[in-house]
């Protein structure tokens, strides 16, 4: 697989990573409650290694900690093939989660996800959200003490829910805007290496706000939900609807009139797809779409199984034509968004 740097440290990487969060979180628990549901998560993650996906991203949160155990269990056999992403400063409260920047609590934490883990390195160690009450400056400052310990290779900032949602509008603009501060201000102190945010055909908003401020400093860029959260794969059907536990049951986007409304971006990424081959999917011109947006662009689309591991690694031996960009930036925007 091709590679890719990620920030002025140059960490490289494959051109594809493996989100890891759906094995654990966020999208619906009834594929967790099969007995063999940890084992073909464990299976999507041996497979995305073996293809050069080697970039793992995780977080505390996720479970919570019961993604972490589970990236244990391969790391354990094959640390030094994998790339690891990891998060920090959100944790689960009694009803809702909530953002922990106090320099303790993440001293705490990292050395919590490293037992978890089983490994003694954090290669990427990202803040999952800035706490209101801390001062960025002082939370930044305690992360970077963890590269000064060994225990981080890299740090990068989260910019996910910053846009409140893909189509976010004016609302995003101004929570991009308060973002790039964010940025500026813990640059000050200590590299940031990688900006993580989502970026799809159907959430492009990040590619006009925040990557331009990464190419101009030589930061990384982790493209969050670059499949529109399954959408693009082309595989949900309309109005099926999702389970209470699942955060799209709950998303404007994927209401009945919404993805019948959206169905015009699934034509035209399968007709793209069409004109590369049979082989070629919906899925992988979409990833392959995120990747054309910039050479410092890794896409992290989420896997729960093997198969679709396979697929989303592949996507990185798609070439887009300058034609196939023109005709997908022609597409209307998607329907539904965030107020």
């Amino acid at each position: 697989m091709e590679r890719r740097s990620i920030g002025a440290a140059a960490l490289s990487v494959g051109a594809v990573g493996l989100g890891c969060m759906p094995m654990s979180w966020a999208y619906g628990p009834s594929h967790r409650r099969r007995e063999d549901a940890g084992a073909e998560s464990l299976a999507a993650v041996h497979t995305a290694l073996d293809l050069g996906a080697n970039l793992l991203d995780t977080a505390d949160l996720y479970g919570p900690y019961t993604n972490e155990l589970l990236l244990g269990r391969v790391l354990r056999e094959r640390r030094a093939d994998a790339f690891v992403s990891a998060k920090v400063g959100l944790r689960a409260g009694e009803a809702h989660v909530v953002a922990d920047g106090r320099p303790g609590y993440l001293r705490r934490a990292c050395d919590a996800s490293l037992r978890r883990l089983r490994t003694d390195v954090i290669d990427l160690y990202q803040l999952h959200r800035v706490d209101p009450d801390v001062p960025v400056e002082e939370t930044w400052g305690a992360m970077a003490e963890l590269v000064g310990a060994g225990k981080v290779r890299a740090l990068g900032f989260c910019a996910l829910g910053a846009a409140a949602g893909p189509g976010a509008g004016r609302r995003g603009d101004r929570a991009y805007a308060a973002t790039l501060r964010h940025l500026e201000r813990a640059q000050q102190v200590f590299p940031v290496s990688a900006v993580q945010a989502e970026l799809s055909l159907w959430s492009p908003e990040a590619a006009w706000q925040l990557l331009p401020w990464c190419a101009a400093r030589g930061v990384g860029f982790l493209a969050a939900m670059p499949l529109g959260s399954g959408f693009l794969t082309g595989t949900l059907t309309p109005g099926e609807g999702f389970e209470s536990q699942d955060v799209r049951a709950r998303h404007p986007r994927f209401t009945a009139y919404a993805m019948a409304a959206n169905q015009v971006l699934v034509a035209e990424l399968r007709e793209v797809a069409r004109r590369h081959g049979p082989e070629v999917t919906a899925a992988q011109v979409a990833l392959a779409w995120v990747l054309a947006q910039g050479p410092q662009v890794v896409p992290v689309p989420g896997a729960e199984r093997a198969c679709w591991a396979a697929e989303n690694a592949r996507a990185a031996q798609v070439r887009l034509t300058a034609a196939d960009l023109a005709d997908l930036a022609a597409l209307p925007p998607a329907v539904g968004a965030w107020d």
